[in-house]
This record gives C-alpha cells, sequence and structure tokens, in this order.
C-alpha cells in the first residue's frame, strides 16, 4: 500500500514530500497558535520548541526549500498545461495556492526576516500586536484558512484512493474544521490579552523591550523586502503565464482542424490521438477502455481526409475487424490526424443527463468472486416459499458482512447465491481483498452452520469462484432504469470455476490471476487446469477445501 502511494514520476513524488513537509509544519504552527486559548505560557513553549527544529541549519534549508520546490513545481505544472480547464476541486486548490505567497510574504518578512536582521524576539504576543486591531489581522487569519483549505485538498487527492483513508473521512473531516478554529480562538485571545497588556503604559515599556520592538525604519525596510518579495512572486507569476501562451502560440502553428459530424470545428495540436483532442477541447467522445484501442467505443467514420491518416496498427485493425466496421472507419484513440478531417462519432455519450457518464461504462481490472449454495433445491423441496426466503436471507445476512467488511460489494443476488466485485485503486488490492473475503466467508459459513446443528437443521455448503481479469462497470439497461453492473469474459470464468467446485468437493477455487496480482510465490503451490466453457484459454486454479484454512495454503497475513 506504501509502495502505490508513491508510485508516479519523480516531480509527482517531489510534490508529494514537499506537500507533507509543509502541511505537517503548518498543523504544528497552527495548533501552537491554538494554545493562546488555554494558557499564552504554554503558546510560546512549544514556539520554543519548535523553532528548535524549524531555526536549526537543517530544519531551515529543508522547510524554506519544500517551500520553494513546491510552489517551483506548481507553477511548472500550470505553465504545462494543455488546458486550464480545471475540475472545481482542482481549481479551487490551485486558486488557493496561488494566494498563499501574496500573504505568506508579509507572514515571513516580519517573522522570520525580522528576527535575523534586527534580532527581534519573534514570538506569537509580538506578531499578534504587529497585526492587532488593523485589518492585517484578518488577511493573516484568511492566510491561515487557506493554507489549512488547501493542504487538506492536497492531501484527500493523494490517500482518496485508499481504503482506510475512505473510512476515516468523517472523523478526519471533524480534525480539519477543529484545527482552524483551535487557531482562530487562540490568535484571537491572546490578541485580548497582549492588547489590554500594551494599554498599561509601564508593560507596554516592557514589552517594547522583550520583544525589541523594530524602529520606523527599520520597519520601513521590512515593508520594502515584503514589497520586493511580492513583485518576485509576480514575475514568477507573469512568467508561468508567458510560458503557458508561448506554449499555446506555438501548439497553434502546429495545429490540425477537425470537423465533426453534428458537433464542433475544433483545432488541436498534431500529434495527439483524436480522442486526446477531443478531451482537450471538451468534446463528448465515448472511450470505454480509456484509449487502449481494445472496445472500439471511440470509433468514428472519416468522411473526408481519411486518405491522409496512417494506415491502421495491427492493434487496430484487427479491434475493427471483430466488429465488421466499415473501410472508413477508425479508432480515435489510434489515429494522429496531421490533416484537416471531417469525422462522425458512432457513439455519442451526451445523451440524457443521466447516463452521461455512467452508462458509458469503465474498465477495470478487478477481483470477483461468485458464490453458490450447494444443493439448495434439494433442501427446499416441499418447504413452504416463506420458509425458503427466511432460510436464504439468514444465510446472506451471515456472510455479505464477510464481503463487505474486506471492501467488496454485493453487485447482484443470484436466487441461492451472489457475485461480488471488489472495487479497489489496483489488481493487487482487489485480489488481497478477495482473499480476504473469501477466508472470511468461510469463517462467518462455519459459525452459521453451528447455529444450524443446535437447530437440528442441515448444514449448508457453498463454492466460490475467485478470479480476477479486465471487467467492464457501467448502467445497463433503459435510461433510468439502469442499474451498475459489471460484464465481460472474467465474470463467466468466475461462475465456471464456482461450478467445478461441486465436481472437486471443494469450497473455493482461486485463479493464478488473483495469486499472481499479489506477487504470491505459485510454484510449490497444487494448481489445477481447467478448460472452462465459455473461455478461450486454460486457468489455473488453486483448490481449497475449506476457505476458513485459506491461509494454511497461502500466507496472507504477509500479503
Amino acid at each position: 500500500m506504501a509502495s502505490a502511494l508513491w508510485r508516479g514520476s519523480w516531480t509527482t513524488r517531489l510534490r508529494i514530500a514537499t506537500g507533507l513537509i509543509l502541511f505537517t509544519y503548518a498543523f504544528f504552527h497552527f495548533f501552537n497558535i491554538g494554545l493562546g486559548l488555554l494558557d499564552f505560557e504554554w503558546m510560546n513553549a512549544m514556539q520554543d520548541g519548535r523553532q528548535v527544529i524549524t531555526r536549526s541549519l537543517a530544519g531551515s534549508v529543508l522547510l524554506y526549500a519544500a517551500l520553494l520546490i513546491h510552489a517551483g513545481l506548481a507553477l511548472t505544472s500550470l505553465a504545462k498545461r494543455r488546458t486550464l480547464r480545471l475540475k472545481f476541486s482542482e481549481a479551487l486548490q490551485v486558486t488557493l495556492g496561488l494566494l498563499i505567497p501574496l500573504q505568506l510574504i508579509a507572514h515571513v518578512v516580519q517573522t522570520r526576516y525580522a528576527h535575523e536582521i534586527y534580532d527581534v524576539n519573534d514570538e506569537m504576543g509580538y506578531l499578534i500586536v504587529l497585526m492587532w486591531p488593523y485589518p492585517v489581522l484578518w488577511w493573516q487569519s484568511l492566510l491561515l484558512l487557506i493554507v489549512w483549505i488547501h493542504g487538506c485538498i492536497g492531501l484527500h487527492f493523494w490517500l482518496r484512493l485508499t481504503r482506510w483513508w475512505r473510512a476515516s473521512i468523517p472523523y478526519l473531516i471533524g480534525v480539519a474544521v477543529l484545527i482552524p478554529g483551535f487557531a482562530f480562538a487562540g490568535l484571537l485571545t491572546e490578541g485580548r490579552r497582549m492588547w489590554d497588556a500594551f494599554a498599561d503604559d509601564g508593560l507596554r515599556e516592557d514589552y517594547v523591550a522583550y520583544f525589541n520592538w523594530p524602529s520606523g525604519e527599520a520597519f520601513q525596510h521590512l515593508l520594502s523586502v515584503t514589497s520586493y518579495g511580492r513583485m518576485v512572486f509576480w514575475g514568477a507569476l507573469a512568467l508561468t503565464a508567458a510560458v503557458y501562451l508561448g506554449r499555446k502560440i506555438m501548439r497553434r502553428r502546429h495545429a490540425v482542424r477537425i470537423s465533426y459530424v453534428y458537433g464542433p470545428d475544433i483545432t488541436a495540436e498534431k500529434g495527439m490521438t483524436l480522442l486526446e483532442m477531443s478531451q482537450a477541447n471538451g468534446i463528448a467522445h465515448a472511450a470505454l477502455c480509456g484509449g487502449k484501442g481494445r472496445c472500439t467505443t471511440c470509433r468514428v467514420v472519416v468522411e473526408e481526409g481519411g486518405d491522409l491518416l496512417h494506415p491502421p496498427s495491427e492493434t487496430e485493425a484487427r479491434s475493427l475487424a471483430a466488429v465488421n466496421a466499415p473501410p472508413n472507419t477508425r479508432l480515435a484513440c489510434q489515429i494522429r490526424p496531421t490533416h484537416p478531417a471531417t469525422v462522425f462519432r458512432v457513439f455519442r455519450p451526451e445523451g440524457g443527463r443521466n447516463r452521461a457518464h455512467a452508462s458509458q461504462g469503465q474498465e477495470r481490472q478487478l477481483a470477483i468472486l461468485f458464490l453458490d449454495m450447494r444443493g439448495f433445491t434439494a433442501r427446499t423441496t416441499g418447504q413452504l416459499p416463506y420458509d425458503v426466503v427466511f432460510l436464504l436471507n439468514r444465510f446472506f445476512d451471515e456472510i455479505v458482512p464477510a464481503i463487505t467488511s474486506s471492501g467488496g460489494t454485493v453487485d447482484k443476488y443470484l436466487g441461492d447465491g451472489l457475485l461480488a466485485v471488489f472495487e479497489t485503486h489496483d489488481a493487487a488490492s482487489s485480489a488481497r481483498a478477495g482473499l480476504h473475503a473469501a477466508r472470511e466467508v468461510g469463517r462467518a459459513l462455519e459459525r452459521f452452520n453451528e447455529r444450524l446443528a443446535t437447530e437440528h437443521a442441515p448444514e449448508i455448503r457453498i463454492g466460490m469462484g475467485l478470479h480476477l481479469g479486465n471487467l467492464v462497470l457501467g448502467e445497463i439497461g433503459a435510461a433510468g432504469h439502469a442499474p451498475r453492473t459489471i460484464i465481460g469474459d472474467t465474470v463467466n470464468a468466475a461462475s465456471r470455476l464456482e461450478g467445478q467446485t461441486k465436481e472437486l468437493g471443494v469450497e473455493l477455487l482461486v485463479s493464478t490471476q488473483v495469486l499472481e496480482a499479489m506477487e504470491t510465490e505459485t510454484a510449490g503451490l497444487p494448481l489445477r487446469e481447467f478448460q472452462l466453457r465459455g473461455v478461450s484459454e486454460p486457468v489455473f486454479a488453486l483448490p481449497v477445501a475449506q476457505a476458513s484454512e485459506l491461509e494454511m495454503q497461502i500466507d496472507l497475513s504477509e500479503q
């Protein structure tokens, strides 16, 4: 899990690392301010403790390097963007990030710079009195809120796909609201105390000496440094805008015009695929497989300019042949127009609002579990329908929590069985969740059978097939009545594996695809080969007599 969080380019990893350093600093700084609500001595003591780290040579280099690198990467990322169209959350984070330097520069100059140049004792009390009761106090309070929200959004973007983060969100929201509220309360409490102290002539003189209050000339110098710092920031921002516009102009010079039948005309950069051109210009274009050339949902009929396109690759030709596409049909994810073209999108996803996204489907590599109750028909022959329903509901009440607590969801109930999918952020975690669920289902079944034995009722036996592969998740059905479900060859293979458990007399068959996704060594495992009906390639799977004893064959604790 930890390694998955750090995947990506080196710039992405560096941005995350520097962001974590700055967020950690902000957390303790805001908590420090909040202590003014309780006791100003605690506030000063914590500040002294923090500054032992942050004002050491190593701490200073780490902190300010993180600040400059993080800001530099953000501006570089903006300059290299093809478009400024952003989701609301992303636009909010970028906007807040650009607002931070406008107030942060003044804060740094009046504290660290003043301390180093004029030996100012920049305790919290000094800074609060410096701002109280002027409007700058509210600007700095706004800075605190902007920094905190910016950091929380970044942290959420980074961790939102992890299971523990989703489960912790209700509690983390409370912490996210508490910290700035606590800091504001401490700021106001200490501000009133210090303002009352400065109202006393004798105490004011003592505090001025204690803080080594800067002279008028010193303040003028600090204001000048603040102005220069802001000029540098505006210059960096202007340079970012110039680079962005320059790149846009250069792309325009090397652009190609695309006309969509029943749609707009666009100008896009040469070298992009037609699908990328559509996406960059906000053109709705179906692409179920994400541009891998497999699903053919992005295909277009090229009405003009088709003779100037490069010939189809082997992958594209095979996909088009599979759907008997006419000669002038191409895949938008595979062609890179260099000359003007007129195209017709075969699948247009901009229909009713409730079908604009989910009904297109999404291709994922996930683990799925097929489960079926053995001998259900014979067991329930002669029983009243109410008794049958009662038994099924008791059975599902017992085993379904084992699936959901492992991160799975029941896609559909199939009479006396079910199909579950483990929709996590990657194949490895999905496989891990599926194996955990299979084991817990086995344990839950044992507990249920023990209760049935006390009722003098026959025990229940089950069969499960656990498989991993490419799935399509989407809404299937008429508009307004289309439940979300999964389809694909992987579903058929899992169902066939479950059917083989009856012949082998085992509770579970785990395909090698599941094991390999977790990087489990399969060389020493008693795998069986299966030729499954409707599945072109043979499937190798591990038979498990009792799912509750899965750990005896696979070390799940390491996984």
